[in-house]
Formats: C-alpha cells, sequence, structure tokens
C-alpha cells in the first residue's frame, strides 16, 4: 500500500496519475486536506486519508496499513520543516517500511543564498536519523517555472532580464519527474537510495532565450543584471522586501552553479531521455 501526501497538488496529481498505471487503485492511498476535491481519486477506488501535515492524530490515521510513504514537500514555509518531521514521526510509529521525499538537486547546501532551501536538507537529515529506510528524490528545479521567472508574454516584448549571470539549469517538467518517482515507487525497496532526478542537460537563460526565440518567432534577448539592482525592481513592482530578496537569492543560487548538475537517473527511471528544452517550452508556454 502506497501513501501519497498532497496528492490533489500539481506533484502529488502526476506521481497518483503514473501509479495509477503501475499499480491497482485497492494499493493506493491519497492523503489530503480537502476531500471534495480529492473525490475524482475516490470514485477511481483510491483510498482517502483526510487530515493535515500540522495534525499528529490525522497523520496516524493516514499511516494504517501503508508499507511506503511519499512525502511531498510542504508549502508553509515557517512550519516546512516541522511538518515533515510530523509526517516522519507517524511513519515511524505506524511501522511503514519506506519513506520517501521530494527534496532539491542543489550542488553545496552550504553555500545555498537561498536559505528556504536548506528545509530540504533539514528533512532529509531527520529522515536518515529516523532509522526508517528511505527513498530521497533530489529533483531539479521544473522547466514548468520557467515562465514565472522570465514573464509570459512579457518576455516576448522586454526579453529575460534576471541575476542569473551564465548559470546553467538542469530543467525537468514536473510530469516526467512526477512520471519517474511513481516508477520507482512501484518498484519493491532496495535499502535507502538517493535519486538525482535531472534534465539530460543543463542549460543557461540565454539558451532559454534563443529557445523562445526560435518558437515565437520573435526576438528574445536575455539580459544578466546585478542581484541589488534586480531586487531593486521586484520592490518597485511592489514586492515586499523579504520577498524580493528570496526571489533574488533563489535566482543568485543559479548564477553560482548550484542547478548544474546533469545524471541519468531520470532518464533510468522513465526509460527514455527526458524532454528537451525547445520541446519542454513549447509545452509550457503553448506554443
Amino acid at each position: 500500500m502506497i501513501l501519497v501526501t498532497g496528492a490533489t497538488g500539481q506533484l502529488g496529481g502526476a506521481v497518483m496519475r503514473q501509479l495509477q498505471i503501475r499499480a491497482f487503485p485497492d494499493q493506493l492511498a491519497a492523503f489530503v486536506r480537502d476531500a471534495e476535491k480529492a473525490m475524482q481519486l475516490h470514485k477511481q477506488g483510491i483510498s482517502l486519508r483526510v487530515g493535515t501535515y500540522d495534525d499528529p492524530a490525522s497523520l496516524d490515521r493516514a499511516m494504517e496499513g501503508i508499507e511506503t510513504v511519499l512525502l511531498i514537500a510542504g508549502t508553509d514555509e515557517e512550519k516546512r520543516v516541522q511538518q515533515h518531521r510530523n509526517v516522519i514521526d507517524a511513519a515511524k510509529r505506524a511501522g511503514v517500511r519506506r519513506i520517501a521525499y521530494t527534496s532539491r538537486e542543489l550542488n553545496d547546501r552550504y553555500t545555498l543564498v537561498n536559505q528556504l532551501m536548506h528545509a530540504h536538507f533539514q528533512t532529509e537529515d531527520y529522515i536518515k536519523a529516523s532509522s526508517l529506510p528511505y527513498t530521497l528524490f533530489r529533483n531539479s528545479l521544473y522547466m514548468d517555472a520557467i515562465p514565472q521567472f522570465v514573464g509570459c508574454d512579457a518576455v516576448l516584448g522586454r526579453g529575460i532580464i534576471l541575476p542569473a549571470g551564465q548559470g546553467r539549469v538542469a530543467l525537468a517538467l514536473r510530469s516526467e519527474l512526477g512520471e519517474a518517482m511513481a516508477n520507482a515507487l512501484a518498484r519493491p525497496s532496495a535499502g535507502n537510495v538517493t535519486y538525482q532526478l535531472t534534465g539530460g542537460a543543463s542549460y543557461s537563460f540565454t539558451d532559454i532565450a534563443n529557445a523562445l526565440t526560435d518558437l515565437s518567432g520573435k526576438s528574445v534577448t536575455y539580459t544578466p543584471v546585478e542581484p541589488a539592482a534586480f531586487t531593486a525592481q521586484l520592490q518597485a513592482r511592489g514586492l515586499s522586501d523579504v520577498m524580493a530578496r528570496r526571489i533574488t537569492g533563489f535566482i543568485t543560487d543559479i548564477a553560482n552553479g548550484q542547478e548544474d548538475t546533469v545524471t541519468t537517473d531520470l532518464e533510468t527511471l522513465l526509460g527514455r531521455k527526458p524532454t528537451g528544452l525547445t520541446d519542454g517550452l513549447k509545452s509550457v508556454f503553448g506554443y
């Protein structure tokens, strides 16, 4: 029995769709906050476990009969680590045989500018200390997130203006990451394992600009800027100082090479090569 937390979210949903191909419905359970939003899963024969990461009692109920649990990283930045610990503790109390976690593929946890990423490594540390058998999925940056960085329609007019330098990112489609994770979860546990799930190549924002130029037929340029100037631009658009600095820190980490790892783990779990930059952006931008 496999339990997927955050099963109605984008990544959790991608995992569930693939698991439904790989397993019988009565072997799957979905941990959700709102049962109404998960009725389609229920209609397909998947067990619903309702609760939140903040509620240990609901987590204990959710773990009943579960052998493998996939912990999808929480979105509450202030409480994320404690929420993750709640899930891990409940899994341990229930005697779960394997816990999996959606972490991030970053080169050096000790030199990160974006401090929010430390929550992933703190969670990894807690899982390892729990003595539970584990599978860690260190995912690369979603290709689906590129419109958030560069803008959708606006990018065709002003181009890409970011403090990413010539940093490169091994982008991957969220749907393919979800598919790969489901394929790994559907296999019998083979001890502790860490997958580095990245695209088959890394790309700079110059590469992204060139791909958007080819797809749109309009000239898209990439202009690197200094982090301080970029932060000021975000603040001028109305973002809070905290949010502006977080976004800048995320992109500065790209400039510093944090996202430039390329492995074959994603290809191996998919059984095919991951979608490349041009085809991926075509899908994401709807060209």
